[in-house]
């Protein structure tokens, strides 16, 4: 998970293969993948928009708890960024038959993007209307375009269901690496 891997100074970044939280409960957050249906997708994404505008308007959100773990903001900036990513790569995946996506490197983005600079109103605005729109995506999708394939470049097969299970898992993750209960 992205927040111990920015390649800012003290941060190593993070290249762990988490897909293994398809198949099994994450012992850190608690979250079961397995447990999750897709008519919960777009609900449970909601309330992680809620969550997260919560984190953003706690005093010291700038602040990092030890120089090795990104603070509330930071974290924030990487949630809002999965949000666009993940809305993006569904949709790929209903326009399109199998498409690979583009690589990613969220350690990159965090430190081109100046996670630990930007502005927490800003990121709340858009972490809010991102993650809406990731939700609103989620509540479209309808019958066996659930099925639908995509892949990464590492060779990690999805459907549009399996991606938006790990989705959560991930801003979900971050909730609780933030010291939010998880909604």
């Amino acid at each position: 998970m992205a927040g111990v891997g920015s390649g800012v100074e003290g941060i190593t970044p993070d290249d762990k293969d988490w897909t293994w939280v398809l198949e099994k409960r994450c012992p850190e957050c608690g979250y079961d993948a397995c447990a999750m249906s897709v008519g919960e997708l777009a609900r449970v994404t909601r309330s992680t928009v809620t969550a997260w505008q919560e984190v953003l308007g706690r005093p010291g959100v700038r602040l990092r708890p030890a120089p090795t773990v990104w603070s509330p903001l930071e974290y924030a900036c990487h949630v809002r960024d999965v949000y666009r990513l993940f809305g993006d790569r569904v949709r790929l995946m209903l326009e399109h038959d199998d498409p690979a996506f583009t690589n990613w490197d969220q350690d990159a983005t965090a430190v081109a993007e100046r996670y630990a600079e930007q502005d927490p109103a800003t990121v709340f605005e858009e972490l809010t209307e991102a993650g809406e729109d990731l939700a609103g995506v989620f509540s479209g999708v309808r019958g066996n375009s659930w099925l639908r394939p995509g892949r990464r470049s590492d060779g990690s097969r999805f459907t549009v269901e399996s991606l938006g299970r790990y989705f959560l898992h991930d801003v979900l993750h971050h909730l609780h690496d933030v010291g939010r209960p998880l909604p």
